[in-house]
């Protein structure tokens, strides 16, 4: 599907908490080329895409099937950043960049503290980053040269990830003919 299209799809995933809508965002600042930031969670609510909503967990039960409906246009033109928890659910077709996000548990714990997330689900997502369970599915989803883990647990961080994005966008824009210009 990539050689179709004129820009990326870049997945960025990590545990809650570990800055995937602040760097989707940045990076769509940053950007050399149109990117659109979409925030799958907040995707699924606004178009429906649920079947249900788990209230001990505070979230929806995503419907998949009609998630990849109504994103496979999108992924099939390009230019997108799929924001979310998880990965392996986006078929290996349409990434052409995983990123995921890590961060320390202890930051972590306090970051979802701040959100107000019950100490169950604190729980749950720190338990989570510590077994490296986001990154684990998308080492086991998609081939090892697109998967990369970075460390979010600072504003150095953050920029200094999004400049190595900028850096892959312009260099997959020159692996499929495209100039680097704006």
């Amino acid at each position: 599907m990539s050689d179709e299209r004129s820009a990326p799809v870049i997945i960025i995933t990590g545990t809650p908490g570990t800055g995937k809508s602040t760097h989707a965002q940045l990076l769509v600042d940053e950007s050399p080329i149109p990117l659109q930031h979409i925030n799958v969670g907040d995707w699924v609510k606004e178009k429906g895409l649920y079947e249900a909503y788990d209230e001990e967990w505070q979230s929806y039960t995503v419907d998949e099937d009609r998630l990849l409906d109504e994103l496979e246009p999108l992924a099939s033109t390009g230019g997108i950043i799929l924001d979310w928890h998880t990965s392996e659910v986006f078929p290996e077709r349409w990434a052409d960049l995983v990123v995921v996000l890590r961060c320390n548990h202890t930051l972590l714990w306090d970051r979802l503290e701040k959100r107000g997330y019950s100490l169950k689900k604190i729980q749950e997502n720190n338990e989570a980053e510590i077994m490296e369970v986001v990154l684990d599915e998308a080492r086991s989803s998609y081939p090892a040269e697109i998967v990369v883990e970075l460390r979010s647990e600072s504003t150095e961080d953050l920029e200094s990830n999004v400049a190595r994005i900028v850096q892959w966008i312009e260099a997959w824009r020159r692996d499929h003919g495209q100039s680097t210009e704006t």
